[in-house]
């Protein structure tokens, strides 16, 4: 028998100690104030949505989800001017006691350097301070919400549960048609977080005044010299991704009301944002150049922004433009969207690199580097006309290996290295494998294999519906939806819906009855997300659509049925 710790299951607002804090509390409370600000946001209740801020910002439960982000995320060991960090229980629960707005006044900046993906040029960053961070997560918490619900439909970068997929379907919809604009005026906007107007944000962001004006006015210290800042929100802050995103937002809108008139858009004008990346459709170039850009710069001029000469350009479907790391054109009247040419040089550069540094390496040390990389690459172009990039690369990384081996034994003849270092796999030949002394179920040696990129299957995306917000208890039905759909795509998905599957007995546990393919089934939290369910095997149910429905509307609640092998 086991004790708990002393201090397990406390009240949030009574922990001692840092393990002591009942976590499901503190995500189930935030969850629901953010989904009251959602309803008066949508109700247009501005004075009770600055309420429900307030509670959220000075609530025990958001000032430790604040510090508890900040101190598990990649740049938890980074301090800022103070040099100061929370590694310690200790420490991280006397960070969350002193989270308080009286007297609180941000800390400069630490400005560091870091190159872009061009590699000729630097981005600067700004590292706050931990306590700074800690504050900045303490308010996205409570601003995110706003953010969600007013954000352009089709904006797609630093939000949750968007993705560059969706942005990339959305380009699919607005240009695959035989009707559809022929014209794209690729926007760059010059210097997007440094340039945005603190006059704009503090008058338009729905956030604590004075606490914003606190970090923007903060400036940065480089070189042991304070410099002061007067425009911009620093890349490198927790909430200057969403200050971005609300500072472009309205301007879909604005093309909306300006250039529809009800169904009829005369000018085919669309717009699809990914950050400060997007691209216009119009119908002819004259139309993008003497009426749309105008109306752009003037609305990007009220925010401080602009658009830089060199970059943004004006190109027909034909000729084909590169957006998000992909190449969208028209061939003979087809829309093909396949991986920019840029992108796969790239990715091939740093395959080759790490095969490079990796030559004193084993082979099962070297395939445990590449393996994340090809899968990761191979993740993000499935969605589009890939297959043969697929297979090009894949060629590419056989030959980059080939080489690899033959170096390692120069005096070994082609059959020899091909023995030790490739297997066949089934109906595959020269799998870049090795045995990893352990032993399958089978009796088989268990065998580490390359990942086999010119295999990877490609899916077609369901894009996000525009309006959907995970922040309103509305859509909640849908985001389940979406995790069934999700699940389906692979392999690790599909077996854990047969083993929910199975372990109902193959019914529903609100009709008693089977859940057939003709049936239908769709996926049910017991415990809410907005209750911090979360969305693991032990919190799904399969239901048939017609009793989630029902579930739904009466308020019952579901237990999951025990597993028939009483486990």
């Amino acid at each position: 028998m086991t004790v708990p710790p002393s201090g397990i299951g406390a009240s949030s607002d009574r922990a001692t100690h840092w393990h002591g804090i009942d976590w499901a509390r503190c995500y189930r409370e935030v969850r629901r104030l953010q989904a009251r600000i959602v309803k008066a946001t949508q109700a247009g209740k501005q004075g009770r949505v600055k309420a429900l801020q307030w509670l959220l910002t000075h609530s025990f439960s958001g000032k430790a989800l604040a510090v508890k982000r900040v101190t598990e995320n990649q740049g938890r060991r980074t301090p800022g001017v103070d040099g100061i960090t929370w590694s310690t229980p200790k420490s991280k629960l006397a960070a969350v006691l002193s989270l308080k707005r009286r007297g609180y006044r941000p800390r400069p900046l630490r400005r560091i350097y870091i190159p872009k993906a061009n590699g000729t040029k630097t981005r600067p960053l700004g590292i706050p301070c931990m306590a700074d961070r800690a504050q900045q997560a303490l308010y996205l918490l409570a601003l995110e919400p706003v953010a969600e619900t007013t954000a352009d439909p089709n904006s797609y970068g630093f939000r949750s549960t968007r993705s560059t997929a969706d942005a990339i379907e959305q380009c699919f919809r607005a240009l695959a048609r035989k009707s559809s604009a022929l014209w794209i005026l690729e926007a760059d906007i010059r210097s997007c977080f440094d340039e945005i107007s603190h006059d704009w944000l503090i008058a338009h962001i729905p956030l604590d005044k004075a606490i914003l004006r606190g970090w923007l006015k903060a400036g940065y210290l480089h070189n042991h010299v304070l410099h002061s800042t007067e425009a911009g929100t620093p890349q490198g802050g927790i909430i200057s991704p969403t200050l971005m995103n609300m500072t472009l937002d309205g301007l879909e809108r604005m093309l909306q009301e300006k250039y529809h008139s009800g169904r009829k858009n005369s000018l085919k004008v669309n717009i699809v944002r990914y950050a400060d990346d997007f691209v216009i459709t119009g119908v002819t170039r004259e139309a993008l150049t003497d009426v749309v850009r105008p109306t752009v710069e003037q609305f990007l001029a009220e925010r401080g922004l602009s658009l830089s000469p060199e970059k943004t350009r004006i190109t027909h479907i034909d000729d084909g433009f590169e957006f998000l790391g992909m190449n969208v054109r028209k061939y003979g009247g087809k829309l093909l969207i396949k991986p920019a040419r840029a992108n796969v040089q790239r990715f091939l550069r740093k395959l080759r690199q790490t095969v490079k540094v990796g030559a004193p390496m084993r082979q099962d040390q070297l395939i445990r580097k590449l393996n994340p990389l090809l899968r990761g690459w191979a993740n993000y172009y499935r969605h589009v006309v890939s297959k043969h990039t697929f297979q090009a690369v894949g060629h590419a990384v056989w030959q980059c290996l080939w080489n690899w081996a033959k170096r390692r034994h120069p005096n070994k003849g082609t059959g020899w290295v091909r023995r030790k270092y490739f297997r066949t796999v089934g109906a595959q030949h020269w799998v870049f494998g090795t045995e990893t002394g352990a032993t399958l179920y089978s009796g088989e040696p268990e065998l580490l294999k390359l990942y086999d990129i010119a295999g990877s299957r490609i899916r077609r995306h369901r894009k996000l519906k525009a309006t959907a917000n995970p922040f309103d208890p509305l859509w909640e039905r849908y985001f389940e939806d979406r995790l069934g759909l999700a699940m389906l795509d692979s392999l690790k998905g599909r077996k854990q819906l047969i083993r929910l599957w199975l372990d109902q007995a193959r019914s529903c546990p609100v009709c008693q009855q089977m859940i057939t393919k003709s049936s239908g089934w769709r996926l049910y939290h017991v415990i809410r997300k907005i209750d911090v369910g979360k969305d693991t095997p032990g919190n799904l149910v399969m239901l048939h659509p017609e009793c989630r429905r029902n579930v739904r509307a009466l308020g019952l609640s579901v237990v999951k049925p025990a597993r028939s092998d009483g486990l």
